[in-house]
């Protein structure tokens, strides 16, 4: 049997995005999706009143960039831009903090709803939306491209947050 410290789940820490976390954060889009933001669209977006987001970090070794999630709030609807988790993070549970922690900001500022757009074939984050109140209200067809040209749908989907 191992001993508890190294079967030990990694802890993490939940934070506000802030500008010095851009470079990680792109870092991480590039290994997640075929067309990445750069470290300056990050800044870009971050600079911008309306936008939001959270990183997580490791917080039991190195601190590590885990995952994040960037949002954007206007008048009374709030929206997922993009967010993403380290691959062999998945499906512990972080991506479902990250959304939680902007939903939470969303409602904060006032959003009574959020919108975010997922390609219909990742399933595993159609899942995480679904079980987070998320419900399909639209497609877009052919909107994503992956890395070897193929196109995929879209989903638009939508919870209230009040």
């Amino acid at each position: 049997m191992l001993p508890s410290f190294l079967t030990r789940k990694p802890e993490y820490e939940l934070v506000a995005m802030v500008s010095r976390d851009c470079a990680d954060v792109s870092a991480l889009h590039s290994a997640r999706f075929p067309k990445a933001w750069g470290t300056g669209e990050f800044h870009s977006l971050l600079s911008q009143d309306p936008v939001f987001g959270f990183v997580a970090r490791q917080t039991n070794g190195k601190p590590a960039l885990c995952g994040f999630v960037l949002a954007r709030h206007v008048a009374d609807e709030a929206e997922i831009l993009t967010i993403a988790v380290q691959p062999r993070l998945g499906r512990a549970g972080l991506g479902w903090r990250l959304m939680q922690a902007a939903m939470r900001e969303a409602h904060r500022r006032g959003g009574e709803s959020m919108f975010l757009e997922v390609d219909a074939g990742n399933l595993a984050a159609v899942g995480l939306y679904r079980k987070l109140g998320f419900d399909t209200v639209g497609e877009r067809k052919a909107y994503y491209t992956d890395a070897s040209g193929a196109k995929s749908t879209a989903l638009v989907m939508r919870r209230d947050l009040r």
